[in-house]
């Protein structure tokens, strides 16, 4: 069984820069792609960034790019979500994801097969 723990979230002010982290346990971090989504309050979950087992293959949201970074380091089993000059509308419950299909963590609609309980993010103008 899989368990993905996000944390570094938090109440920051619009401008700053905050980074999440996703602590994998279970199994080994490698086998598996990546992604993070995000869920404002009363909206859709959203697909974020995602990263290849192997970290060679990233895939940040168009809107997002340019302050949006994600990394892994499968030795510490962690992966990372970096965001820069936070925005109000950034302010949502952030998720990780795993699953063994890369594919399937960028695809619209793609189904993850593991999923994180979520950080809150709340960016304050």
């Amino acid at each position: 069984q899989v368990q993905l723990v996000e944390s570094g979230g938090g109440l920051v002010q619009a401008g700053a820069s905050l980074t999440l982290s996703c602590a994998v346990s279970g199994r080994t971090l490698s086998g598996y792609a990546m992604g993070w989504f995000r869920q404002p309050a009363g909206k859709d979950r959203d697909f974020v960034a995602a990263i290849s087992a192997s970290g060679t293959n990233t895939y940040v949201l168009d809107s997002l790019k340019g302050r949006f970074t994600i990394s892994r380091d499968n030795a510490k089993n962690t992966v990372s979500l970096q965001i820069n000059n936070l925005e109000a509308e950034d302010t949502a419950v952030y998720y990780c994801a795993a699953d063994r299909n890369y594919w399937e963590v960028v695809r619209p609609g793609g189904k993850c097969e593991y999923w994180g309980q979520g950080t809150q993010v709340t960016v304050s103008s």
